[in-house]
């Protein structure tokens, strides 16, 4: 099992989850940020430290965002390791929790 990063990331970006991350496995886009499922060491450090609870084990992403197993997949192997925590996106809070965020993902 991995752990995925899920919808409400999208136009949020918090990167909490990057500072307590023992192997280096989040990659990030222009306003997303994905897990590398073959870096993830399922050690759980991450998904509490989410702000916007937007990173979820495999075997509890909801069936309607299923999606973002392959896509964490796809586009870890396109964006760089982020190593370093950074500040959330502008309007990251207006953001968090609004639904139909995937037409949002900037690639």
């Amino acid at each position: 099992m991995t752990f995925v990063v899920v919808e409400n990331c999208i136009k949020c970006k918090y990167t909490d989850c990057v500072e307590v991350c023992p192997v280096d496995c989040f990659h990030e886009g222009p306003n997303f940020l994905v897990i590398d499922p073959e870096e993830c060491i399922d050690c759980t450090l991450c998904e509490p430290e989410c702000p916007a609870n937007a990173i979820l084990a495999e075997d509890d992403v909801p069936e309607d965002q299923k999606h973002f197993i392959a896509l964490n997949k796809e586009l870890s192997a396109e964006w760089p390791v982020l190593t370093e925590k950074k500040d959330g996106l502008p309007g990251a809070k207006e953001w968090d929790g609004k639904p139909g965020k995937f037409k949002l993902l900037e690639r």
